[in-house]
């Protein structure tokens, strides 16, 4: 038995009342959420293809990428585009959206209004890696918009590299974690809240979003942001 077929005996879909009854979602739609989950299942993600989910539906690639966008639109799902250190697009993750700070947590997440991640094209990720845009922040590259540099030496998260090579590896990972987030958040419709929002603010959403361990950590942090300000 080959994983697919594993995964296919083994484990359960789920398709929550607030996927089941949205009237903007099509049947088709809600079936290849439900698959996602089930895939979704053994390793936190859904790595398939979408000539996996084609030749399931007995549909095209086309068809399976704009089912896929709809649901991120939504903010039913997250897809992280996994590149190399040349750029080139290695695989796919498609994580089921946890909603922060819900009381009741209900897999794969809480039924109320989530805020959808926004998408770029095909790909809903910001096309620089952590590392790389850190080092134009450092830099103060002319890759980056001047303003958005400005916005993150103001909230005192510019350090030069000898100072990062002394600090814990931990404190250098929350540092380019937030910068991405707000890099991310900079470039979308959310933009204001990058604008106003506090150092101290961002640190404690990414300490008790750090606590929550979520699936997608970069994902449940943006929302988390997002919910702060939106609520």
């Amino acid at each position: 038995m080959n994983e697919d077929e594993e995964i296919k005996n083994n484990y359960y879909a789920v398709i929550p009342a607030t996927v089941r009854y949205n009237k903007e979602l099509k049947p088709a739609e809600k079936l290849l959420y439900g698959e996602v989950t089930a895939l979704a299942n053994k390793m936190g993600y859904c790595y398939a293809q979408n000539k996996y989910f084609a030749e399931l539906y007995n549909v095209t690639n086309t068809t399976v990428s704009k089912w896929l966008s709809h649901l991120n639109k939504l903010g039913y799902i997250n897809i992280e585009i996994i590149r190399n250190e040349k750029k080139e697009i290695v695989t796919r993750h498609i994580y089921i959206n946890d909603n922060p700070y819900c009381q009741k947590r209900q897999y794969p997440y809480c039924q109320k209004e989530q805020y959808p991640i926004v998408q770029n094209d095909k790909e809903n990720n910001i096309n620089i890696n952590k590392d790389d845009l850190y080092l134009f922040i450092i830099n103060n590259s002319s890759e980056i918009p001047i303003e958005f540099y400005i916005i993150v030496n103001t909230l005192d998260f510019v350090y030069p590299e000898e100072t990062l090579s002394k600090m814990q590896e931990d404190k250098v990972a929350m540092i380019k974690d937030i910068v991405y987030v707000l890099y991310d958040l900079y470039n979308s419709e959310f933009k204001n809240i990058v604008l106003v929002i506090g150092r101290e603010t961002l640190i404690k959403l990414y300490i008790l979003s750090k606590e929550k361990e979520p699936y997608n950590f970069i994902s449940y942090f943006r929302k988390s942001i997002i919910n702060q300000f939106m609520t």
